[in-house]
């Protein structure tokens, strides 16, 4: 008997190495008082808190991580690795139990489960109007280890963001700069599924950068602060190259974010923080909140990143293929060597079966394997077909 089984989905997870952080040097908001006899008893005192210095309580970003592990576990419930895989590891965990190491090396759900769950798939945003998986993709992970990677870095990098810019603003560029690395990598990945919020990480190492640049006077040590974060950020980008890992999501969350934190993360000058401290600063001398070049920036950046993603998502939409106008593009999610390949066409298998004997054959490379199996599943049998070609 031969039956051809439904082609695999491969994944591609959202990888990101933890680093250290660039931040603004702190600022003293005690001002020095003025002299008794300069204030009249009734009065309301000149000096009051700047809002835009205060720190924040960090909890949009805590709730996050809570939400992608909440997430995960359910994930893992739904994938029920016992009733759909012939080997699970470990099997004391039951239906939260992980695929075959060889099938998902990350500890995680098989693909499909994935799917199911609302990773990003082309074919599904473009053929059946699914574009909801631009944003659902974001909260899914491919394993424990891409969780626990991540999760780490969102909780380095985020939380010291929200303290200093408060929870709408870090949420904003989260959200929109995941949402811009789905959309970049729906537009190279055509054939492969996506799961991760490195995307979103990235966008708010993008955001530190412009931040860093649009508030540069407030920085002490301004080019080591600047080289410390062109570093980190260049080893993390580094490891999209490596397979399975989508870089593309990371490439398209690092730009959005840096476009969006010259429009969300923007800081008034010392002159203007200075003036509201005393009411009686004269008007004559009076300094506007935020210097030119910083308008200029905020109104580039929102053109180019509002522009951007719709051209993205109408090109998407009209099922646009970015590699066919890029023939090396492919290069800056994955680079060939002799110890990997870049080879992520899904896989399947033909089966013949012979009393509780099946033989799977891997309908590329031709390697074929022999099992016994009772009533074996479709789920179970593309599960041994994943594993043998793989």
């Amino acid at each position: 008997m031969s039956v051809s089984n439904r082609p695999e989905t491969q994944l591609k997870i959202r990888g990101l190495g933890g680093g250290n952080i660039i931040h603004p040097v702190e600022l003293d908001s005690s001002p020095t008082p003025l002299p008794p006899a300069t204030t009249t008893a009734g009065t309301n005192s000149p000096f009051r808190e700047i809002k835009h210095f205060k720190k924040w309580l960090p909890w949009l970003i805590p709730s996050f991580v809570i939400a992608d592990s909440v997430l995960f576990i359910i994930t893992m419930y739904v994938n029920n690795c016992p009733q759909n895989s012939v080997s699970c590891i470990p099997n004391f965990l039951g239906r939260l139990s992980f695929q075959p190491f060889k099938e998902n090396p990350l500890l995680g759900p098989s693909s499909a489960t994935l799917e199911k769950m609302g990773a990003l798939d082309v074919g599904k945003v473009v053929d059946d109007h699914q574009g909801w998986r631009l944003i659902t993709c974001i909260w899914l992970h491919g394993g424990l280890f891409h969780l626990l990677a991540n999760m780490l870095s969102l909780l380095v990098i985020g939380i010291r963001l929200e303290q200093e810019f408060g929870f709408i603003r870090i949420g904003l560029l989260y959200v929109i700069s995941g949402f811009g690395g789905s959309l970049l990598s729906a537009l190279f990945l055509q054939s492969n599924i996506s799961v991760g919020a490195s995307g979103a990480v990235f966008g708010l190492l993008g955001g530190m950068l412009s931040e860093l640049i649009t508030n540069w006077t407030m920085y002490a040590n301004k080019m080591a602060a600047l080289l410390t974060l062109v570093i980190i950020i260049v080893i993390n980008l580094a490891v999209g190259l490596l397979p399975h890992v989508d870089n593309f999501a990371h490439l398209g969350g690092f730009s959005s974010g840096f476009l969006l934190g010259f429009v969300f993360l923007m800081r008034p000058q010392f002159g203007w923080v200075s003036q509201r401290y005393v009411s009686s600063y004269s008007r004559s001398g009076s300094k506007s909140k935020y210097k030119t070049y910083q308008l200029v920036l905020w109104l580039i950046s929102l053109v180019l990143v509002v522009t951007g993603m719709i051209a993205g998502l109408v090109s998407l939409l009209h099922g646009v293929n970015l590699n066919d106008y890029c023939s090396w593009c492919h290069y800056m999610s994955c680079v060939p060597t002799s110890r990997w390949s870049c080879d992520t066409n899904p896989v399947s298998c033909m089966s013949e079966q012979i009393g509780n004997q099946y033989t799977l054959t891997c309908s590329d490379s031709g390697k074929n394997q022999t099992y016994l199996l009772n009533n074996p599943n479709s789920s179970q049998i593309q599960s041994l077909c994943s594993q043998l070609c793989r």
